[in-house]
């Protein structure tokens, strides 16, 4: 945790005392909080006790003097590297769940790029109310980390879970997580994504369903483990976030082939998750096409270059490739062909007969198989979570090319 910056958001409940012993342990591990507070937590923690141990001023409203100066949420928010609220109450937790931001702590958590844990703190009987359960549910399907509570004695004397996470058991998660955000340090990483068009004219194309989500999903997980990543997307509408994505967008497959091509010699892996047409029209009209009097409209198509295949040729030893299929029938069959056709270290095994995979969901179901026809198989899970588990393995390969 040396040399992070962490937000540290501090709520109206009894475990506010908590946070004192998060700030000063914060601190000695040699990373910077920033406190901001709920006007709620004052009640229980004056702002004079973090700002005493943490050596700076707490953040609590918006504006701070009558001057005219005001404290910017936005430049907090991209200053952290990590932004963590604890304890962090029900009320809290439906204002982050439902985005309403009427306090600095919740305009802060809106704002903020970095990674968000949230230890909840509460009565037992507040949070196993389905309201609380499906506003974390809501804060998990965002990417935030909750870190759950534990069960005993409570402040109402009721016993049950609902207790803050004890302070060295949230460090430890903080340090578990920084510690897998330099696995990919110094490594740089080409990725792919989302769908090509290959035009019939200047207003249509051939395409695919394909929305980016799996792709720019990798692209995150990669940067957050430390990696320079560079994403070369298709025509899709997502935004990518973090500073160390460099992003480079195209329309066909030859852009791609071109881009992924000069790409792939610097880099130490690349991730091809785009779905690239494998044909494109022989000839593309200038003008377009009007409706005649034929029936029918023919269209010639050529094949597209392979970029798997052209980079599975220029790949060099320590490098290692990770390719995509996605498959209707003899999944696993065809999945290992691939892979030795077009010398990948790894493929993705999507179907489309599992229902919430493939193209459109947030969700994803995958087989991974290595080049040892190790196959592993993996739940429905959230894009982002499955990005882990595919990323999780793509180091594992790259620590045995060292």
């Amino acid at each position: 945790m040396e040399n992070k910056k962490i937000i540290l958001g501090v709520t109206g409940s009894i475990a506010a005392y908590k946070a004192a012993y998060l700030v000063r342990a914060i601190v000695k591990k040699g990373a910077e909080v920033q406190v901001v507070m709920t006007t709620a937590a004052k009640e229980f923690v004056t702002p004079l006790t973090f700002s005493t141990l943490s050596r700076k001023p707490v953040i609590s409203e918006f504006f701070s003097r009558r001057d005219g100066s005001w404290q910017s949420h936005v430049e907090l928010g991209l200053w952290a590297d990590a932004m963590l609220v604890a304890p962090a109450t029900a009320s809290t937790i439906a204002k982050m769940a439902n985005g309403v931001a009427d306090n600095m702590l919740v305009t802060t958590y809106l704002s903020c790029r970095a990674p968000v844990f949230i230890a909840p703190a509460m009565d037992v009987d507040m949070y196993a109310h389905p309201t609380t359960q499906q506003n974390l549910e809501r804060l998990r399907s965002f990417g935030n980390h909750i870190i759950e509570p534990t069960e005993g004695e409570l402040a109402s004397q009721l016993t049950g879970k609902g207790r803050m996470e004890e302070p060295e058991r949230i460090i430890g998660v903080l340090e578990n997580f920084f510690s897998s955000c330099e696995t990919l340090r110094k490594k740089k990483v080409l990725i792919t994504a989302g769908p090509t068009y290959e035009k019939i004219d200047p207003v249509r194309f051939i395409g695919n369903y394909s929305s980016g989500k799996m792709g720019f999903a990798l692209a995150e997980v990669c940067a957050q483990r430390g990696a320079d990543v560079r994403l070369i997307a298709g025509p899709v509408g997502l935004k990518t976030v973090h500073p160390r994505i460099h992003r480079i967008d195209v329309e066909s497959a030859d852009q791609m082939y071109d881009a992924a091509t000069e790409a792939f010699d610097k880099s130490d892996a690349a991730i091809l998750c785009a779905a690239v047409a494998d044909y494109r029209p022989a000839t593309q009209a200038d003008k377009k096409l009007k409706r005649g009097d034929e029936s029918a409209l023919s269209l010639t198509l050529v094949q597209n270059k392979d970029i798997a295949a052209a980079l599975g040729k220029k790949k060099r030893a320590g490098q290692v490739l990770v390719g995509f299929a996605l498959e209707t029938d003899n999944e696993i069959v065809h999945a290992k062909a691939k892979l030795e056709r077009k010398n990948l270290d790894m493929i993705v095994l999507n179907s489309i007969q599992d229902s919430g995979a493939g193209f459109r969901y947030d969700t994803n179901k995958v087989t991974i198989i290595d080049r040892r026809g190790e196959i592993q198989a993996f739940p429905l899970k959230d894009k982002k979570d499955v990005a882990g588990d595919i990323v999780t393995k793509l180091i594992t390969l790259l620590e045995e090319t060292v």
